[in-house]
């Protein structure tokens, strides 16, 4: 998040249910979110159920290090997961487009959000459009079989299930001859055991995306800040969930 002209990052905790921030952090650092973690008693670190966040060493270093069992309750977000895949789909497509064209072939000229969004949110259109680049040889359209292939992970209710499709999933990837594509299968098996903790948990940061919104909000209509406390402040007024209603003191 930018402050006064610089870019700095800010290590955002909230609470899913009530999407309310709980604490800021300087930077995305180990040190950015133990300083959360001192912030609660040992009861309440052990009360912890699950815990959504990004695939982010810095952070699961921290998480392991403070919370009681912190292995079976990290949920590596769902969304964010999902991101990765379609960075793979989108350097894919970058990448065949410039060979492409040194061919003069224009087929994948102007087709990016096709591949970046549902085709049922497209015109009619782009979805017929879209449906011939699928039915061609294009690189692409196998990345994108293989991102969309993955969407069945999330529907499996047992563990084994889940592990025998990925292994599946895993497997085509990697031998898809798509880099991108496999990189992001390795990244998703170096993490997969808090992966599969979703389909315990079914939680994402997902319903945070509200107070993401008034975050750029605040920093957009703020127009920068003069200090990082400054703006920690001004989120924590507009998304703390602060009662600021006056009572009558006795």
């Amino acid at each position: 998040m930018a402050i006064a002209k610089r870019h700095r990052y800010l290590t955002v905790v909230a609470d899913l249910r009530q999407s309310r921030v709980l604490y800021l952090g300087e930077d995305r650092e180990t040190e950015s979110l133990d300083g959360f973690w001192a912030t609660l008693t040992p009861a309440q670190r052990e009360g912890i159920t699950a815990i959504a966040m990004d695939m982010w060493e810095p952070y699961i270093h921290s998480t392991h290090a403070h919370v009681p069992d912190a292995e079976a309750k990290i949920v590596f977000d769902k969304f964010h997961i999902v991101q990765h895949l379609h960075e793979a789909v989108d350097h894919v497509r970058k990448a065949e487009h410039r060979a492409l064209q040194k061919g003069s072939d224009d087929r994948l000229v102007g087709t990016k959000y096709l591949w970046l969004r549902r085709p049922a949110e497209g015109t009619t259109a782009q979805r017929a459009r879209f449906r011939e680049l699928l039915a061609s040889d294009l690189k692409v359209a196998r990345a994108w079989m293989l991102k969309e292939r993955f969407r069945q992970f999330w529907e499996y209710t047992y563990v084994g299930s889940a592990q025998k499709f990925f292994a599946r999933w895993y497997w085509q990837a990697t031998h898809s001859r798509l880099k991108p594509m496999a990189e992001a299968a390795k990244l998703i098996r170096r993490h997969l055991p808090n992966v599969l903790t979703y389909l315990q948990h079914r939680i994402t940061n997902a319903g945070l995306e509200a107070v993401n919104a008034i975050i750029q909000w605040v920093k957009k209509t703020a127009r920068g800040f003069r200090n990082v406390e400054n703006f920690k402040t001004a989120i924590y007024f507009h998304c703390g969930g602060l009662d600021l209603y006056p009572h009558e003191s006795r």
